[in-house]
């Protein structure tokens, strides 16, 4: 959720401050950053800096903001967005301050410089901290992208003139990823390519504040001699926005959705959200054929550009069934992978940052550990000193013999409720359904491959439709066998969705899932909390 604070003496500032949703909760609440955590350290931030306008960077301001009353920084697609929340919690939106990239903030004892990077949105930007006589470089999220659709390439110069740097804190989600990540540009020749091959209607999804992609897309339209239209309050928010801020001063003009019926099939090019299978999703209304002004019919084409987020597969594999059954040709990441770029970093463009900036110390931050280990490995070789993976609550120590834990703050869950924070206790966690619940627990051990379990499968079906627990057993080893991640927070979070999924396949009516996960080692976490 991207919350991070810098403290210097007494003052501190914060940077980011994001929301996750909870898709394996009913009412796919969000779930922010635990404030109490903060409090507990009893510190106030004197100013919150933004990075960049996507949600895992923003979504949880409105929640947490008015706890603090300090001036907010963003560059001007960040505070618009902000302006727009804040107006629909009934918050004064007085404290969000432009800043343009490129420019400084102050507080008492930070001198905060934007330095704008390439990324997924526009106007993303890292970071140069000074307090003291340290410089650290919070990364934000970023890549080396020499054409850009929106906004320029990274000044080599600016960031070779920050050298050295004491600190980096950076973006680790690709750092096991080799080479470097395709550029925007690639993708929207791509688009154009794959577009003019496509005969009847295209829907085409991906993330509404990838701006770059979707003014790519309507421009690959337009060379198609397709007309455009949008499904999906947040594409059309966003596209309003972008047009506000001169972004798309060469957008075609739009088709209104419940016009489409009257233009020919090949004529039809719709920008649609919901890439993710997000059950409420413009997309997915279309592939359970809900929609009240467009369908999809055979000869159809329905393009996915964006990658699935972890979590989020059994969701998108539900989507893509639905989809099928209108006869429609699907067009994916597995199936045509330049349909889509990260925004993040491979391994050779975050050699080359470091090179520039001639860190002494990194900090890896974001993804796994799988990733942030792969980071300092491509430090080390680098010559960088990098000792320490970061864990949630943990408050850093930097002084000139290097990096150290000096406190861990155990981070409880916190939920949006009823349009208020609160924690997530047992009640949240049984989700009472009117299919019942089925409780799921189970001893496991990390393998050099994946994950085992050890001893027998606990379930208890007794409020919810009976199974076959030979099938789900056997089901759940092969699962277990497959799944590559190091934490079991996230080794939960995988098998939730799967079970879901299999459950909706294999019962007639699908309870609700209650999984408890035991390492059977101490270093492990369940369910977040030390074993």
């Amino acid at each position: 959720m991207n919350l991070t604070l810098y403290g210097y003496l007494d003052s501190w500032i914060a940077v980011d401050c994001g929301m996750l949703i909870r898709q394996d909760l009913d009412g796919n609440p969000l779930q922010v950053p635990d404030p109490q955590a903060i409090k507990a350290l009893n510190l106030s931030p004197e100013a919150l800096i933004i990075t960049h306008g996507h949600e895992d960077h923003i979504g949880a301001v409105v929640w947490l903001w008015p706890h603090w009353g300090c001036p907010i920084y963003a560059t001007p697609l960040a505070a618009a967005m902000l302006r727009t929340r804040f107006t629909e919690q009934g918050l004064a939106a007085s404290a969000i301050r432009v800043i343009e990239p490129g420019d400084a903030c102050r507080t008492d004892a930070f001198n905060v410089r934007l330095l704008p990077v390439p990324h997924s949105i526009p106007e993303s930007c890292a970071l140069l901290i000074e307090a003291g006589s340290r410089r650290v470089l919070h990364t934000g999220d970023w890549k080396l992208d020499p054409k850009p659709v929106i906004g320029s390439p990274v000044d080599e110069q600016l960031f070779r003139s920050l050298a050295p740097v004491d600190l980096v804190v950076g973006d680790s989600t690709n750092a096991n990823v080799p080479g470097h990540s395709h550029s925007e540009h690639e993708v929207a020749q791509a688009l154009i390519d794959t577009i003019s091959q496509c005969e009847g209607r295209v829907v085409v999804s991906c993330f509404a504040s990838n701006l770059a992609r979707v003014l790519s897309i309507a421009r690959a339209a337009t060379r198609c001699n397709r007309r455009v239209s949008l499904l999906g309050r947040s594409m059309e928010r966003m596209v309003a926005l972008a047009r506000q801020l001169d972004y798309f001063d060469d957008f075609p003009p739009l088709v209104p959705v419940n016009d489409l019926g009257y233009l020919p099939p090949e004529e039809v090019l719709v920008i649609a959200t919901g890439s993710q299978g997000e059950p409420r999703a413009a997309l997915s209304r279309l592939a359970q054929g809900r929609h009240p002004h467009f369908e999809l019919t055979t000869g159809d084409s329905v393009i996915f550009s964006a990658k699935a987020i972890p979590g989020n597969e059994h969701l998108i594999e539900r989507l893509k069934k639905g989809l099928a059954r209108f006869d429609v040709r699907i067009l994916d990441e597995f199936t045509h992978p330049q349909l889509h770029a990260s925004g993040h970093p491979a391994q050779q463009e975050l050699e080359q940052l470091y090179r520039w900036v001639q860190p002494a110390y990194l900090l890896p931050v974001h993804g796994e550990p799988i990733h942030q280990t792969a980071h300092i490995e491509l430090a080390r070789g680098l010559g960088i000193t990098a000792d320490l993976v970061p864990t949630n609550g943990d408050v850093v120590h930097f002084d000139e013999t290097g990096l150290s834990v000096e406190q861990r703050h155990p981070q409880q869950v916190c939920l949006v409720q009823r349009n208020a924070l609160s924690p997530m206790n047992a009640s949240d966690n049984a989700r009472v359904s009117a299919h019942g619940t089925l409780f799921v627990a189970m001893t496991l051990a990390a393998t050099a491959t994946g994950w085992t379990r050890i001893g027998r499968l606990m379930l208890d079906d007794s409020e919810s439709s009976p199974l076959d627990e030979d099938s789900f057993c056997e089901w759940m080893d092969e699962q277990l066998d497959e799944i590559t991640t190091d934490t079991l927070s996230g080794l939960r979070r995988l098998l939730h969705s799967r079970i879901t999924h299999w459950l909706s396949e294999h019962v007639q009516h699908a309870p609700d899932v209650q999984l408890q996960l035991v390492a059977t080692e101490a270093e492990f976490l369940l369910d977040g909390l030390p074993t």
